[in-house]
Formats: structure tokens, sequence, C-alpha cells
């Protein structure tokens, strides 16, 4: 039955089965349908043969065809989303304004049909894939849908009617368990087989999954049916085991459920544990389905058992430890259900899975997702597949591309709140997310090394594994982030305690990641990279996570929350500090940046204080937790400033970089941030003395910290001391002043990083948006409310607009700070933060400094960093302010101040700086005095008797009279036992002249001499909280930090104790410093503090800055006013030791060294500038080389003697000889611009619709092509080659930077550069260098001509010939011989270049001869070069000479040197005088009737075109030529122009005006001025040319619009001189560069008669105000009337057939508009939409790189493989095709345009900015795009200019591979 079914036709077996399933009996029917269907879809069948999927479209349609049914399903579609699904690249947008979630996207066609106008929203390329949301109003707002999806579509479809998809639903289960067999089958586990295979398997499912995917696009009603059979499970129970008979089918079954066993998540050994179930069972359980049962459904019982567990395990094996046992459920039988695939949604997942996700498989799943129920069921079972799709991943090659399909899937679901939370509940998602999150990262654990290596039981991720360095872990955190967003999902997880802990065992692993060790001894061998692995996986999977959790923690009524959070962080820290074995130091030289535990804490605390009112101390553990917590942040910002004192460079420069990334905008307020306000918290609650002295300790300063003036430091080099210490108070300063977490509100901060980050340098936008680091979870991408950080930029910034500079580089749109910015908020400290390079803390003094010079606050020295007020401290902080109010912190300053004022070693002004600042925060922020609090002083220790109390205020004016030091017995201070000799007297008391050696009353003095450790110190305190705080006080012997230390080699000098006498206070220190710094004795009178204006501190240096210190404490204290006034009074004249011992040489300031260095420095740059500017001027504005000066010829004394030529490489100067010539360094470039021109003004626009086009034809190359095309059809071709011009397209264009050298200087030079290994830009084997002056790009050399001798005078001079003497000396010129030039270098090297310009264009813009290399070709060839840089140059001037004068275009001419070298090449041509064109201009022939008829004829004079017969004569005649013949040559051929223009304009008369002309005019013939009268010649022409019927009457064809315009003589006489200007104007430039006339300029309207006197065709005298005629400049030598009946009768003589198509040549128009680029839209979406999805027309496929020519409108495809012709890619065939070699290309998908310059391209930048004015390269911020007109003018000028080789710099070799 079914094989006779088979055979039948398709369509009515289709037919016939529908109507019987329709019967209420139908079972035969659906008997048959099995039948039938068992015999096509046989999976033994190869899956290629398409047979089986035509049945089932023709089954399905049940009939119809399948279009049409695709048509009908559509009708019923009653979906409300969009759902399209996209892959990778695709283009989306995204719309901030719209998106409730920040995953939100919609599909180009949704959202040009939404309303976004003013939206905050982007266009972005898809990296991932994804989906369209529109319409669905949980991820996005409803007001921002588009029209489709706005109006609920489902309420008015009609319902489906039944028989429609009956058939569907009988033929797709089928269907699909054939593709599932197909996917058992070809499935073979990875050890046996290799990727390839599954490969293959999926390509020959292509087309069934297709089809699969179509019918999902028909919308909801099959949705729903494929919905109902794919989470069916009666359907699959059916299907899926096989029946009974079927062999294949059991032995697939078979198949899969090994395939579920291997992907087993449980190892062995839990098998094993499982015990004695019985196989079939214990395989299943070994299945990976089932994420639940493999890691436990449930959580474990408390976390205190798991913590147990995870000790012991620890314990066994740190090293080999593979995994945590979370729990031993996976017993449970229940579980062991769940792991059978119920329905074929599941195991078609499984499959997608094992599979590792193919693209097509996954659009299928993704795109069945509008569909609810769908929806729903496929969440599930995603959610079940969890940790398989983790194992999948982890063992996957591919994993970069299957992260991206994964994500493409989850984000669909898990961005959706409703779902999430569902799932959540449903299915335990958070369980298996962190379980499997936890077990990904248990498969790279190492042993830690921090601390104690031997001990440690902590572990941490490996950073080198791969799963770290290529980020395989991101699919999964990203989904774990994206869920955390969402308020319900984030609460449950924040309830639950046991995930809580299980989430911090997690973060745990990455506590202590990527340890450095500091090398000590060598430089490290292999610098490892692992540190990008580190940074990123803290931030993504430890840090994002927290911003998440962080979020919804921001009212009081999450409290709760926050206090759970941090007292599972507090456990964990402890259990950390247990496992490393932290007892109170670290470990020396070690560090790591990675203390995510410490960050949660700090960040949770911030939190709680800030938003939810909790007080900080129900919060803190207690104190000797504290002192624990504050250790390692403590270590990281000492490590940092030990980097940048390069302590760590053995380490190689990665220990750099981490330092960077640490501090850099996308990780400082994940790292740094928390870091510091961990440790402001720890100071605000620890003893201020103990926190002092371990900063100290940490920066390892403390042995610098004395008053002697040597000292041994047992840690650090001598010149690491002054870094460290800076680095140590710098420190301490942003620690006391930085407010970011201590009470400063949200826009105060935007504001505070901003200012920071615009002070540095002026940004753009973008660069801004990215410097600021975003509060709110990251992944966002919404900035900290960015409506505010708009109004936040226009209240600190202005905006500068993008300018040009002269020198062609591209300004972005930046900000630059306000002056009241500079001037009020100004923070350093908040600089010195964020800075990732040192250089940008100096960069934001320059500015500020130049800002302070500008408005003149500050104009002497160096500005100080200014100082700024604080926002007031939250109470909970307040403790921070005894820091500055500490003993020990006093007794560092003042130590500090009394070694600067001595000038110890190590002491900078930078110290200085930071000490005041510390004063000055400390006078600044008083502490109330609780006096309840004080503990009782104990006097024993020595250092409570420095001061009296911690008061700064009261301790300024303690003085402190002696000090007990401990010295080397080297030192200075040490007594000696007898008077020591004069000699070294001044050695021994450089110290005691201040600190006097006190002999007398010495016991006394001992009494009350102060000893000062910061290490016993620190000790001490410690011991005590330590006794205080822990009455079981654990006995732990605490190693002394003696025994860490590294002493030298080489025993150093012994220590004795010396007694210094020193009586100041520190207000005396302060205003000797004063004295010191203004250099003057009594700078400060005792009534100065009266005389003081308080508001001029803010800005100034250190005396300013010493002065606003000693006024506030005046004002703040009466005691410290009066001890001010009473210093000041006594004025005591400072004695500053003599620096004169030797090892005082020594360390002779070092910074006064380095200042002078720079200072010489700075004079010899400032030097080189000068004359560097001075020779740009003489070369670039002023036409200063006498080389010059001579080719133009202007003075005549110069000509006497011969011209001297400099050469810029052997500096020599002297003339160019035969032997040695010297030769202009030039650029030869092919150029195709004169061919791009247009008769009218008016730009070609950019076609952006499929109605628009570009039409070449009425290009100037075109016209020409054509117009030479004509006359080789009819004419001689010897002749035609002489009669126009080439080179419109192609032309070689000559041009100079100006400087010259010899010919054998360059050679040498070329060798020198051949044989450098450098990488330039450019190719030396073809010739091309650089000037060796200037560097300009060049390509050749063009030799100068040997110097003229005295006939150049005569050579020179006017004369009174007549004109026909003229005439006939001009022809027997020609008739000369051409003499070979002798054999010199001269002619080697003219010869040399003239190959130059023949290798410069292609081959086919120079033969246009019959016969290709023919004598006439290549003298056509040579003639259009002139033509063609004469062209150039008169476009270059604007396209008239009204200019006259130099121009920028004139200094880069060289055709003098040019016509030359042609002229001497073309002197080897002669023309046969039978052919010479002068005889026919100048005489009336005699009628020749030897003209064999088989000959063509020549080409008529009228037809020729003028400038090229003049170039030709020119050329071709003997030079020097003298002036007056080259006067001759022009009348002559002016002449016959001016016929040619009357013949031009006759033809466009209707015949009617024709006829009145040439009668009004015949009546004119015999006045005597007939000759120069227009309408006598022009009534002549018409009568001449209408002999012969066929010449006027082509014309009747043209249009009648021409006859619409009555012609008056004034129109007649305005065409006239517009059709002879182009040939004036290239003659007169032509006149210029060949004897140096000065070009006059005039107004345009008298350019006419302005050229013709320049030209000597107007007698001086006949230049009258009134207006000239064009036919008074005529000279005719013979009868005019004679003459021009000879040209006319050349083109009446012509037979018939080629006068009807020849005469169009006589109809010409030599005007050309100037050359522009295409005009393009002002929104470069317009261009974009149109053109980033147009198929390429060579292989009708989208390119991946489109661009489009900017000069013709082509669109190609760059580096497009498919339109490769002979391995040259479209771009660069374009460029030859359509500029001989440049091309102008914008890239659509980046926006920026390319420039091809024969083998070498450059990046131009981009000529659209955004509303901020700054380019968007590769559309990466996909902001909207505008016009910058500017920059394309600049474009459109370098193009006309032929400058981009001179004006871009970043060149490179393309290789043909654009």
């Amino acid at each position: 039955m079914a094989a006779s079914l088979v055979r039948r036709d398709k369509k009515s077996t289709a037919a016939h089965l529908k109507a019987d399933l329709n019967w209420t009996d139908n079972s035969s029917g659906v008997r048959q349908l099995q039948e039938l269907l068992d015999s096509v879809l046989n999976p033994e069948k190869p899956a290629a043969d398409t047979e089986a999927l035509d049945w089932c479209k023709c089954l399905i349609a049940g009939g119809e065809g399948f279009e049409e049914f695709c048509k009908t399903v559509r009708s019923y579609d009653n979906a409300t989303l969009c759902g399209l699904v996209w892959t990778a690249n695709f283009v989306a947008y995204r719309c901030r304004t719209c998106g409730i979630s920040p995953c939100m996207s919609l599909c180009a066609e949704c959202f040009n049909n939404g309303d976004h106008t003013g939206h905050d929203f982007n266009m972005f390329r898809s990296q991932a894939g994804g989906a369209c949301d529109c319409g669905d109003s949980n991820v996005m707002r409803e007001t921002g849908f588009c029209n489709r999806h706005r109006l609920r579509t489902g309420e008015n479809v009609p319902s489906v009617p039944r028989d429609l998809l009956l058939m569907s639903e009988m033929v797709l289960p089928r269907f699909i368990i054939c593709i599932i067999q197909y996917l058992r089958d070809g499935y073979t586990e990875p050890d046996t087989s290799t990727e390839r295979d599954l490969q293959k398997v999926l390509q020959q499912l292509e087309p069934q999954i297709s089809f699969l995917e179509e019918l999902t696009k028909m919308g909801g009603a099959m949705r729903t049916v494929l919905t109902k059979i794919l989470t069916n499970q009666q359907i699959f129970k059916d299907l899926s085991m096989g029946q009974e008979e079927n062999v294949y089918a059991k032995k697939n079954y078979e198949k899969y459920l090994s395939a579920l066993k291997n992907s087993g998540l449980v190892s062995v050994e839990e098998k094993a544990q499982s015990g004695a179930a019985e196989p079939t069972r214990g395989a299943e359980a070994g299945a990976g389905a089932g994420a639940l049962g493999l890691l436990g459904a449930e959580a474990p019982a408390s976390p205190d058992e798991s913590n147990k567990e995870e000790d012991q395990d620890g314990g066994q094996s740190v090293g080999q430890r593979k995994r945590v046992k979370l729990s031993s459920t996976a017993k449970d039988p229940s579980i062991m259900d769940s792991l059978k695939h119920k329905c074929f949604l599941e195991e078609l997942l499984f499959w997608t899975i094992k599979y590792e996700f193919p693209q097509k498989m996954v659009t299928f799943l993704l795109n069945m997702l509008p569909d609810q129920d769908y929806k729903i069921t496929f969440t599930k079972t995603f959610v079940q597949h969890y940790a398989f799709i983790m194992k999948t991943l982890m063992k996957s090659q591919e994993s970069d591309t299957m992260s991206n399909r994964i994500v493409h899937i989850s984000v669909q679901l898990f961005s959706n709140e409703e779902l999430a939370r569902h799932v959540t509940e449903e299915c335990q998602l958070l369980d298996i997310m962190v379980t499997v999150l936890l077990y990904m990262m248990e498969s790279c654990l190492i042993k830690s090394e921090l601390q104690d290596e031997e001990n440690s039981r902590h572990v941490v991720v490996n950073c080198s594994e791969p799963l770290l360095k290529n980020n395989t872990y991101w699919p999964l955190v990203s989904d774990f982030i994206n869920i955390l967003s969402h308020q319900s999902v984030a609460k449950k997880f924040l309830e639950d305690h046991s995930l809580l802990m299980l989430w911090m065992s997690f973060v745990s692993f990455f506590q202590g990641m990527n340890l450095n060790k500091r090398e000590l001894s060598e430089h490290v061998e292999f610098e490892s990279q692992t540190y990008y692995a580190a940074f990123a996986a803290e931030l993504e999977a430890c840090a994002q996570p927290m911003w998440g959790l962080l979020t919804h923690c921001k009212v009081k009524e999450t409290q709760e929350y926050t206090k759970t959070v941090v007292r599972y962080c507090l456990e964990t820290l402890q259990i950390w500090f247990d496992a490393i074995g932290f007892v109170d130091e670290p470990a020396p030289n070690q560090v790591t940046f990675h203390l995510p535990l410490h960050r949660y804490y700090a960040m949770f605390l911030s939190k709680a204080v800030k938003c939810q009112g909790l007080d900080l101390d129900s919060l803190l553990p207690h104190q000797e937790m504290l002192m624990k917590i504050m250790v390692h942040p403590l270590q990281i910002q000492a490590s940092l400033s030990e980097i940048h004192s390069n302590m760590w460079v053995r380490n190689g420069l990665q220990i750099k970089g981490q330092a960077m990334t640490y501090v850099q905008s996308h990780f400082c307020n994940s790292m740094i941030d928390p870091d510091i306000f961990l440790l402001q918290v720890c100071a605000s609650r620890l003893d201020p003395d103990y926190f002092i002295s371990s900063v100290f300790e940490r920066f390892k300063v403390v042995d610098l910290l004395t008053m002697a003036s040597v000292h041994q430091n047992a840690v650090l080099d001598g010149e690491q001391e002054r870094p460290m210490l800076e680095g140590a108070l710098t420190f301490l300063v942003i620690l006391s002043s930085l407010r970011i977490h201590l009470g400063m509100a949200d826009d105060e901060i935007l504001r505070a990083e901003m200012v920071s980050q615009l002070c540095m340098n002026d940004r753009t936008h973008s660069s801004l948006l990215d410097l600021i680091p975003e509060n709110p979870n990251p992944k966002s991408g919404i900035v900290p409310g960015s409506c505010s950080f708009e109004e936040m930029l226009s209240a600190v910034a202005d905006f500068k607009a993008p300018v040009f500079e002269p020198g062609g580089s591209m300004q972005q749109g930046m900000y630059t700070p306000k002056e009241e910015v500079w001037e009020k908020e100004f923070d350093p400290i908040m600089v010195v933060l964020r800075t990732v390079y040192r250089r940008d803390v100096q960069s934001a003094m320059d500015r500020y400094s130049a800002f302070l010079k500008q408005s003149g606050m500050h104009t002497t020295g160096n500005p100080w960093p200014p100082y700024k007020e604080r926002t007031p401290l939250h109470p909970c902080y307040k403790g921070l302010d005894r820091l500055l109010h500490c003993k020990t912190l006093h007794i560092v300053i003042f130590t500090l101040l009394y070694k600067i004022w001595l000038d110890h070693s190590n002491m900078s002004e930078h110290v200085l700086c930071m000490v005041l600042y510390l004063i000055e925060l400390g006078l600044d922020n008083q502490v109330q005095e609780d006096k309840e609090d004080e503990e009782p002083c104990i006097e024993e220790h020595c250092h409570d008797s420095w001061f009296p109390g911690t008061n700064l205020l009261s301790n300024l004016h303690h003085v402190i009279n002696y000090v007990r030091v401990r010295v080397p017995e080297t030192a200075p201070e040490v007594k000696r036992e007898k008077d020591p000799p004069p000699s070294t007297s001044a050695e021994a008391s450089n110290f005691g002249q201040n600190s006097r050696h006190l002999t007398g009353n010495w016991r006394e003095n001992v009494r009350e001499a102060q000893v000062f450790s910061l290490v016993a110190e620190r000790r001490r305190k410690f011991q005590e909280i330590i006794n205080r705080s822990s009455t079981e006080a654990s006995q732990v012997v605490r190693p002394k930090s003696s025994s860490t230390r590294w002493v030298p080699p080489g025993t150093p000098p012994q220590l004795v104790t010396e007694i210094l006498e020193i009586r100041e206070s520190m207000l005396s220190l302060l205003i000797k410093l004063h004295q010191k710094l203004s250099a003057k004795q009594n700078s400060l009178s005792a009534t100065w503090l009266e005389d003081m204006e308080t508001n001029s501190h803010a800005h100034g240096d250190g005396i300013t800055a010493i002065e606003r210190i000693l006024t506030k404490a005046a004002t703040r204290s009466r005691q410290s006013k009066r001890s001010i006034q009473e210093i000041c009074g006594k004025v005591s004249p400072p004695v500053a030791p003599k620096k004169n011992s030797p090892t005082d040489k020594k360390t002779m300031d070092k910074d006064e060294r380095r200042q002078r260095a720079r200072e010489r420095q700075q004079k010899l740059l400032a030097e080189f500038a000068s004359r560097q500017k001075s020779f740009m001027e003489t070369a670039m504005d002023v036409e200063s080389p006498d080389a010059e000066a001579a080719m133009d010829l202007g003075a005549t004394e110069v000509m006497e003697s011969e011209v001297l030529y400099d050469c810029v490489i052997c500096g020599q100067s002297g003339p160019s000889t035969e032997d040695r010539p010297t030769g202009l360094v030039v650029l030869l470039q092919a150029s195709s611009v004169l061919g791009h021109r247009c008769k009218s003004d008016e730009t070609k626009k950019l076609p952006t619709t499929d109605d628009e086009h570009i039409y070449p034809a009425d290009t100037c190359g075109a016209a020409h092509d054509v117009r030479l095309a004509l006359m080789q059809r009819f004419f001689k071709d010897s002749s035609c080659l002489q009669s126009v011009s080439i080179g419109w397209e192609g032309g070689v264009y000559v041009q100079t930077c100006g400087h010259t050298l010899h010919i054998d200087c360059h050679k040498s030079y070329m060798v020198s550069l051949r044989n450098d290994q450098v990488l330039q830009g450019f190719s030396v084997d073809k010739g091309e260098f650089t000037c060796p002056l200037c560097r300009q790009f060049a390509n050749s050399v063009l030799p100068c001509r040997p110097g003229r001798s005295t006939e150049v005078v005569s050579w020179h001079m006017p004369t009174n010939k007549k004109t026909a003497v003229l005439v006939k000396e001009v022809e027997d010129l020609q008739e000369q011989l051409g003499l070979f030039p002798t054999e010199s270098n001269l002619s080697k090297e003219m010869e040399s270049v003239i190959k130059d310009i023949k290798n410069t264009t292609q081959r086919k813009y120079m033969d246009y001869g019959k016969n290709p290399g023919s004598p006439d070709n290549d003298f056509l060839f040579m003639y259009s070069v002139a033509r063609t840089n004469l062209e150039l140059e008169l476009v270059h001037r604007g396209g008239n000479l009204c200019s006259g004068g130099a121009s920028a275009a004139a200094k880069r001419s060289c055709l003098n040197q040019l016509f030359h070298v042609l002229a001497m090449h073309m002197r080897l041509y002669s023309i046969d005088s039978a052919y010479n064109p002068w005889t026919r201009l100048t005489q009336v022939a005699q009628r020749r009737d030897d003209c064999l008829d088989d000959e063509r004829p020549e080409v008529p004079m009228l037809f020729r075109d003028c400038p090229s017969l003049l170039i030709i004569f020119v050329l071709t005649m003997p030079q020097p030529l003298r002036k007056e013949h080259f006067i001759c040559l022009v009348r002559m051929l002016y002449n016959l122009q001016y016929t040619q223009a009357l013949a031009s304009l006759s033809a466009k008369f209707s015949p009617e005006e024709r006829q009145a002309w040439s009668t009004s005019g015949a009546l004119k013939k015999n006045a005597f001025d007939a000759e120069k009268s227009y309408d006598a010649l022009l009534s002549h022409v018409i009568g001449e040319l209408s002999k012969v019927k066929t010449v006027y009457d082509v014309n009747t064809e043209v249009p009648s619009m021409l006859s619409s315009s009555v012609w008056s003589p004034h129109s007649i006489e305005y065409s006239l001189q517009q059709f002879c200007l182009p040939y004036l104007r290239l003659s007169c430039l032509l006149q210029h560069h060949l004897y140096g006339d000065k070009l006059l300029g005039c107004p345009e309207v008298e350019e006419f008669s302005g050229l013709a006197g320049c030209l000597g065709l107007l007698a001086p005298a006949l230049q009258p105000s009134n207006p000239i005629y064009s036919a008074s400049c005529l000279d005719w030598t013979v009868n005019a009337f004679d003459l021009m009946t000879q040209w006319c009768s050349e083109v009446t003589g012509l037979s018939d057939t080629q006068a009807k198509k020849s005469i169009t040549l006589l109809v010409q128009d030599p005007q050309w508009a100037s050359p522009h680029l295409l005009h393009l839209p002002d929104h470069y979406n317009i261009i974009f939409q149109y053109y980033h999805k147009k198929a390429c027309t060579a292989c009708k496929k989208v390119p991946k790189d489109p661009a489009l020519c900017l000069v013709c409108g082509t669109f190609v495809c760059l580096k497009g493989l498919c339109c490769k012709q002979q391995g040259i890619c479209e771009c660069v065939l374009h460029s030859q095709h359509c500029g001989a070699a440049t091309g102008i290309f914008l890239l659509i998908n980046a926006s920026v345009i390319i420039i091809i310059r024969g083998h070498r391209f450059c990046l131009w930048g981009s000529v659209y900015l955004d509303a901020h004015g700054e380019e968007d390269r590769d559309l990466r911020r996909g902001k909207p795009l505008f016009l910058c007109v500017e920059r394309y003018r600049v474009l459109q000028q370098q193009w006309v200019s032929h400058t981009f080789d001179h004006i871009n710099k970043r060149w490179g070799p393309h290789y043909n591979g654009l």
C-alpha cells in the first residue's frame, strides 16, 4: 500500500489523505499516512536525500502549494511579539530610555517604525546574536513598541480552522523523531571521533532544520502546533523507544542511552557509592542531563556541615583536589527519574548541547520563544541541562563560539523577571547556578602560596588555566549576574543563608590569586600575562555579582540582608586568615591585588551606612580582626608605591601592568576604592598611633624618619627612599581627605570624578563616559543617572568644537574645564588617585599652572597643588580625624620639617608639600576632646614626652629641646674625642651648628632627650590591644619583625646614641622654611599676621601654603598667634649648613641636577624648533631658494650668471652641468581628477535609494574618450593623435617640494635607504623616498637644464617684427631637424625620468592609437603630460587666473623643468612638413587632389584642439624658444579657436536665426574691419558650412530648448569669450612658466581682457574702460575669409556618412566645472541603512566589508574574495580604474575613509561626527553621526591638490588585499 502511495504524485496523495483524515472515522487514513511516513521518513536513508523533505512539505500543505499554505497559516498569526532572532554581526538597536532590562534590543525594522526621537539609543553589532524584544512589556516600555506590535493584534485574528493544521499534527512528530534519530546515529564519543564528524552530520541535516525554522516563521498558529508536539510526553514515549520489530531504531536508542551515560557528571567513585543499584538504574544516575541530580537539589543541611567536609577534603589532597563534595543527595531516587528525557524538546536540547550548539538549532529553539507555553517549558529544560552545558563548555575546543551561542539563548530566558522568578521557585535555579559555578572553578584550583607557603590550607584558582585565560566561565557568570538583576530573585538569594555561604566559598577561591613575589636577584625569565585573567575574573565573577546584589540593598527595609552578607564575609575572612596561617605580619616581598572578600565586606559596609542608616560599629568585628583586615589592603598600597619606585623591575613589565589595571577606570570602583574605604574604616576605629606606625613600616621608611643627617636603611636602596616616603605621605593624605564613601552624595562623586579626568587632559565625550567609573552593576550599560551626566558635564566643562589644524591632523570635539573649575574645584588628590600613568598628574599640574598664569593669579615660579576643603565626614567615620591628631604623626611631621629645613638627603618639595597638606588637614578637622576616652597617659613611654597632648593646634607651638638619635659611628653627629683639626672642622660641625654638642650638664639633658622608635611603638600598641580584646589571649609567639629583615652583606658600621639639641617647635620650623623658600632673611615681619588678607591664599607655591597654615593656626588659637609673633620678632637668621663636604657634593640635590639638565634640554629643543620653523617658512611660503627665483626668470641680474642650486644631501651649491646634473625632488603620480569634472557646478549626489543613479557619461574623461573614438573612426590615426590631448584619466601629474639635489648624491641616498632595515611606509625598490630635507614623499628626480647664458636677455626681448615675418620664422624653425643630444649624464637622466613618467600610469592610459607603442602614440602621451600639469595647476588656482600671483599650487609646480625634459624627448620626433598643421593655420593652400581614396582624410582644423596644438608647437620647436615666436603661435591659434567658437555657436542657432545672422552679417563684409567683426565672420562661417546640407541638419534633432532663448549680440559675445577662455588661460599659464611673466590678478568679469592683454593679443593702448570684443584680438596674416573658407571646406568636404557622425565634433564646449567629490547626506544612518545590506553586484552576496567610492559612487567589497581578479581585490582594482591608482573609499561599517594611493593605503579618518564632534570608528558606540562639512572639504581639497601623500603620515602596503 505504502509503496504504491510513494510512487503516486505527491500533491494528489496529500489531498486524498487529507480528505480521508477529515472523516469522523479516520482510522484508515491514519494507517495509510503512518505507512507512507514509515517508508518516506526512513532514517536509514542518507539525510542528504531531499525526497523526504519534499514529501513532508506536500503532506503538511495537504495538497495545495507549500507557499500558499504558508500564506494561509500566516493570516492566523496571533503573535504580539516580534521575536526576530538574529545571529552574530547583525545590526540591532538598543534604547536605554525604553528598556526595562539592560539587555533589551530591537531589530532595525521595529526600531525605525517606533518613535525614539530624543531617546538615549545606539546602534550596535550583535556579538553573540539576540532577538527583538518589541512587543514584550516585561523587557521594554510599551511606548517604545513599533506600530506593528503596539496594537494587540491577537484579539482580532480569526480562530484557526481545524483541518488547516491537521496534517501538520500528524506528520511533524514523525519528522522530528526522524531528525533526532539522525542526531543519535551521527553522534560518536569525542575520544574516537574528531570535531569534523559532528560538523558533517550537521551539514547533512541543514535542510531539515531549516525547514523547522521555516515553520516557526509561519506565526503563532504553527508555533502552537509545534509546542504541543515538542512538549507532549505521550508522543515522545510512543516514538522515542522505537517499535519492537525495528532493529535500527533499537540500536539508535541504545546509542542515545550511552551518550547520556557518557555525559555523566558523576565521577566513578560516586557511582560506586550509589551502590548496587541495578545496572540500567546506575547508568541513568550518571546521566548528565539533570543538574539537580548531580549536584544535589538541596543545598547542604547547614553551612556548618559543608564547611567541615571542605576542610577535610582540603587537608588530604590540596594539589589534586578536584571538587568539593557538596552533598550525597544524588542517591535520592526521585531525582533519578528527572534524568530521563520526557519530551522531544528535552532530547532536542540535549543533542543541541552535545553537538555544541549548532547555529541553526539555536535559531530554531529561539524562534519558538514567542509561544508562552513553550517559553516556560523550554526555560525549565534549559535549567535542567545547565550542569551538562557547563561540562560540554569546558571540554569544547571552540569555547568562544559556544559561549556566544549559550548566552544567545540564556539572555532571552533570564532577562525576563517573571520567568526568572518562576524558574527560581520551581527549579532551584539559584542553587544550580551557584553549584555549577563552584564545580567549574574547582576544576582548576591550586594551593595558595600567600603568607605561609608550607602550611597554607587555602586554595585559589590557577589563572594560567584555559578556563580562566580564555574566560570560558563568562556565559555562566553573565547568566548569574543577569538573574541577580531581578529584585525578586536577588532577595531569594540574600535570604538563603546556605546559598550565601556557598557563594562566599566561591568568592574565596579568588582571594589571593595570582600572587606576585618580588624578584630580588635576577630578572624573571618569562613574564607571565596571567594578570589579565585574574583581573577579569575578579571583576566578572566577584565584583559584578556584588554590584548586582548591592543595587537591591538600598533602603532601610533591606537592612537584614546587609547584616547577613557582612556576617558571612567576616566568617569567611576568618576562615581565610586561619587557612593561610596569618598572625600579624604580612610575608615580605609578596603582593596579591585580589581581595574580593575584603571588597565585599567594604562595599556592604559602605551601603549599610550610606543608604540603610545602620550603625557602623554594629557591623565591625573586634579590634584584633580589624588589625588583620587592614594588613592586606595596606600591603597593596605600599606595593603600588614600591612598583612606581622601581623596586619590582626584575618582575618585568607585567607588574606595572597590574598596578595600572588596579586603578584603571573600569576596575577602580571595585578594587582601589573599596580598599581605601576599608583602610579608612580601620583607621577610624584602631589606635591612630598604631595605624600611622604601621603605614610607615609597610612603606619601609621607618629608618628614614630620624633627626640624624645620616641613617642606615636595611630594606631600601638610597634612590628608593624618596619616592617611598612621598608615597607614604601621599597615601596618608588620600586616606584622610578622600570622601568617596564617607559622606559624598552620588552627584558630588560624579562631579569630582569628571573634574579630575578633565583636569588631566581635555577629553572627548566618549572617553569621559569610559573613564568615569560606573557605580551600579557595570553590565547594565547604563551610566550613573546618565541624564545627570550631561547636565554635570555642561556645568563643569566647555565644549571645544573640532577644529582643523593646518597640518591636516584631525581634531575631535573636546571638553575642557571651565575657569571656575580650575579655580575652585581642581583636586590634585583625586587626580593622583585616578591616574593610570604618572605623567597625567604632571599634565594636570601643567594645565593648572597655565591657567594661573593666564588668569594672573600666580605668575612667578611653579605653583603647588592647591589645597581643597573637604565635604564633612559622615558621623560614623568621625574617628578618621584622630589620625591627624596623634603624637606619632606629629613627631613624623616635626622630624620631616626639620630635615627639610636642614636639606637632608632624600627630602623633596613633594615631601614638604604633603607634610604641609597633612598639617592643614589637621587644622581644618579638629577632634572634639572626649576626656573620659583618653587612657591615663603612662609616663614611662618615651614618645609621650615629645608632645603634651594629641591636639595638633596645641602641639604646633610646643618646643622640643633635645632629641636622642641612633646614628652610625661615622656620622657627623658623633662626638669626636679630640678637637678636630681645622681642615675637617667644616665637615664635623656641619650638623653641629644647629645641634650644638652638649658637654656641660650632660646628665639632665639625657633625661629630657626624646627617643622615638616607630616599630617598638607599634608592637606595644598591638600587644595592648590584643590583651584588652582577647581575655583568653591566644598566646601565639609573634615573630619579631627583625627576623624578617634582610641584612645587606658587609657589616654596617655600629650604631651609637647621640643627643642633639634642637630647640624648635613646628611653628618655628615653618617660619624658617618660609625664609628659606623666599630666600629672604626676615621674610615675615612681626606684624604680618595683621596685614594678611586671607583670601589670597588659595593658589600659589610653598610660601603661600606656609602663610596659609600660619594664618589658620593664628586664627584658631591665641597661643599659636603669640608664638608666631614672638618667633617672627626674634627672626633668627637661619644658618644653612654649607654644602662643602664631599658626601653632600655627591648628593647635591639630584633634583637640582635634573632640573638643570632639563633646562638645557629645553633650550636646545627651543633652538631646534626655531630653526625648523624658519626653514619651514622659507620652504613653504616664500619662494626663496634662488633656484626658484631663477626658474621663474624674474630678475634679470640673476640671468647673467648661471643658476646655482643647493644640494640638500651634500650641502654644496653650484650650477647643474652636463656631467653632474642637479635635479628637483619630484613626486610623479597618475591622476584622474581632471577626468571627473562635470559640465555643471551642481555636485552629484550619492544614491541612497534604488531610484537614484549616477551616470558617468557627462564627465570630462568620458567626453574626451568619445571624441577621440569618433575621430579615429573617420580620420587618419596619426592625425587624430595630434588633434586632442589624453591624460584626463590617468594623466601624470608632477609636483615638487622645491628642494634640489645632485643626481649622484640621490643615487647613494637611495642605496643607503635600501640597506636601512627600518620599516618605512614606502617602497625603496619602486624608487620611492622622502626628501632628505623636508621629508616629503617623492619618487623621482627631475633634472634641471644647465644654466642660461646672456642670450637669454635677447631671447626675452619684445620685437617689432611684422606678424607675417614671425610666421615665416616659426615655419623655418619647425623645419629644423631635431638634433640627437650628445650622450651625457644629463641626457641619460632625462631619459630615465621619461621612463619613470611612463611607468607612473597604466598602459591603458597611454595607448590610444591603432597600433600601441608607435611613435605617434608616444608623441601624444608626452605632450599630454604637459597639458595635464597645466590643466591641474589651473584647477588648483580655482579654475581661472583671476587671483594672479603665487598660490600654494605654484609652489609645487615644476613645469619649467618638466617642459625642458619633455621638449628634449619630443625633438626626436619631427612632423612631416606635408602634414604640418602650421601651414594649414597660416596659409591658404591650393586644393590638393592627390589624396588617395583609400587613405582616410586628416582631421579638419575645426575639429582640432587648440591648446594641444600650442603645446605640440612649443615642444617640437628648438629650445629655448623666443618669446616673440611664442606670442606668434598663440595668435595664430587664437584665430582658429575663434573660428571654432563661431562654428560651434552657429550650430546652436535655430535655422531661422541662422538665416537672420547670415544676412545681417553679409552686409558688413566689406567694411574695413570686417576681419575683426564677429558678425561678418559669423555670417561667413554660416554661409560656408551651409553649403552642405548635412552640417546643420544633424542638429535639428537637438531639442529646441536651445532656440527658446533669443541670441542677442551681447549673449553671442559672452558665449564666444567663454569658448575661448580656457585656451587663453592655458597659454597665459604656459607663458608664465616659460618666461617668468607675472600673472596679473583681475576681477572675474575682466578676465578675458586681462588675459588677452597679458598675451599681447591686445595692444596696451586698446585697453580702454569699455568692454572689449573677442574679435578685436584676431590677427590674420592672410585673408580671413579665405582661410575660414578653407577650414570650413575641410568639414563640408567630408563624405556624407562621416559628416553626419563627426559633426558632433563641431559642437564642443571646452568649459568644465571644478572637480568635486559626491554630495553626501547629512545623516550617516541614511547611507548605512541603504548600503550595509546591499548585495554586491559581482557575487550577489552582502559583502562583509562594503565600501563606497566617493568619487564616482561605485559600491565595492573591501577585501572581498568573491570579487578578486588576478589576485587583486576590488577596492584596489577600482582605484586603478576610477582614479588611476588613487581611491577614496568610505567604509560603510566603520564610517571611516581609507585612501588607496598606488601600492599603499592609509586610514584618513571620518567625515561623519556625532553630536559631540567625535568620530565613531567601526560604529562601536553607534550614536547618530552627522556630516562634518569642514572635514569633507579638506578631504576634497587634498584629493584635488594631490597632497594625500604629504599630509597623511601613516601609510602601509596593501598587497592588493583591499
